[in-house]
């Protein structure tokens, strides 16, 4: 397995001769132009999740990706080529297996109605388990060996990225969900997380993959 993270909630995993690639959002860039995916996978339909401008292109240059997004995402968005994935259900590509845990988007304010959001956890023969939880910290799928932790959203608060860390128990792990972070609050949220859990995270910022094979 492969990971790059591209930064806030887009990652690339490349696992079992497959290239996915998980939430495509407008907070950036360095997805763009992406060719020879195999699947791209969204959990829920805020737009630093699924990039309403390019989005498009990407899927068009890549006809041959399944594109299976969590179902309010097809009712807010265009995508011809979309299938629904709902909660708690489950998909094969090939020697993957990819499971929708969850289901609703974490909750932001009590006069904000909430959304629908799946988390995906990614399994292949002899390969290492992967989460990546979209923004709901309330799914603790076992066995995962890496996890991606939203390091900020205005829906979090530290106490809770700490003990979901520590509930998902994951060996290793990296900070998704960035994107509203300076220096100094990305350095907080790695730092506590490194000394509170016992996931041993990895800086990804740098946009170089994460060879785990």
């Amino acid at each position: 397995m492969r990971i790059t993270h591209f930064g806030h909630a887009s990652v690339l995993l490349e696992v079992a001769d497959r290239r996915i690639l998980i939430d495509p959002g407008n907070l950036s860039a360095a997805w763009h132009g992406l060719v020879d995916l195999d699947a791209v996978f969204v959990t829920h339909k805020h737009p630093d999740h699924i990039d309403p401008e390019h989005v498009p292109a990407l899927i068009a240059a890549n006809p041959q990706a399944a594109v299976f997004v969590e179902p309010e995402v097809d009712q807010a968005y265009d995508l011809p080529t979309a299938t629904v994935f709902d909660p708690e259900t489950s998909v094969e590509l090939g020697g993957i297996r990819i499971d929708a845990v969850g289901g609703l988007h974490a909750v932001i304010h009590k006069d904000i109605p909430r959304i629908g959001n799946v988390g995906f956890v990614v399994s292949a023969e002899g390969e290492p388990r992967f989460f990546h939880p979209g923004d709901s910290l309330k799914s603790v799928p076992k066995g995962v060996d890496v996890v991606a932790i939203p390091a900020y959203g205005p829906w979090a608060a530290m106490k809770k990225t700490i003990d979901f860390t520590r509930e998902v128990n994951a060996p290793q792990g990296f900070l998704i969900h960035e994107g509203l972070l300076n220096e100094r609050g990305w350095a907080l949220s790695f730092n506590r997380l490194t000394e509170m859990t016992g996931t041993h995270l990895t800086d990804l910022r740098d946009g170089q993959p994460l060879d785990l094979s």
